[in-house]
């Protein structure tokens, strides 16, 4: 008897206000997209080209509106720091999107974190491989609700932060992006086919850090409310 492995479902996060579900496809993330970040992981903040990584999609872990959710501490690190994120969510796709449209793709926007295994990404520096090991944790994507750019427009300002126990760690302002919200979008469809459900990790301000267990992180972006995540 032929065994028929059933199609996996895809990956979901909520719409803000609703019982809606958005089907994640792809997760792409990009990189150094705040000067005083690149600064500090020794890179050089000038506008030279955007560059990319990947999550897997099923590495998110969606937390709902107003709720605290458990976040697991992952193996195999010493050091697993935050980055807090703006999520950008797609809804068209297309090839060579030129960047005056790129909005018009836009479904929404999320609170994010690009949760990191620093001490492997480290190593996978230093010997020229790739990163999945430090950024592809299971659970390593907590996103918040999408909010749709119908109710919140597009957000090209506002303050985005990230507090450890009540401390804040990160602070800065989506203004501060290196290449904009649509200038990834542009600048990515030149190298994949984008499609509706891709999301979109925009960058972390500076100041990220490690988070042991029993700590408290809340990530906020003005417009889209907050994330909280107890690490255990």
């Amino acid at each position: 008897m032929a065994y028929v492995i059933p199609a996996p479902s895809l990956p979901a996060l909520p719409v803000a206000g609703t019982d809606d579900l958005f089907p994640v496809r792809r997760v792409y993330c990009v990189g150094r997209n705040y000067a005083a970040h690149a600064r500090e992981m020794g890179g050089d903040p000038t506008r030279e080209p955007p560059f990319f990584f990947m999550k897997p999609a099923d590495a998110l872990q969606p937390v709902a509106d107003g709720a605290t959710v458990d976040h697991p501490y992952p193996a195999k690190t010493g050091n697993y720091h935050f980055e807090i994120e703006m999520v950008v969510a797609l809804a068209k796709g297309g090839r060579d999107i030129p960047v005056e449209q790129a909005l018009d793709h836009v479904f929404g926007y999320a609170v994010g974190l690009d949760m990191t295994r620093r001490d492997l990404q480290d190593e996978a520096k230093q010997l020229r491989r790739p990163w999945e090991l430090g950024k592809a944790a299971d659970r390593s994507g907590p996103v918040g609700p999408i909010h749709p750019v119908s109710s919140v427009g597009h957000l090209a300002n506002g303050t985005i932060s990230l507090a450890v126990d009540g401390a804040i760690k990160q602070r800065a302002d989506l203004s501060d992006m290196i290449w904009s919200v649509a200038e990834q979008i542009a600048y990515l469809s030149t190298y994949f086919e984008l499609a509706p459900g891709d999301v979109i990790f925009s960058g972390t301000p500076d100041g990220v850090g490690a988070v042991t267990q029993g700590q408290t992180m809340i990530g906020a972006v003005e417009g889209l409310g907050e994330i909280r995540l107890r690490v255990v």
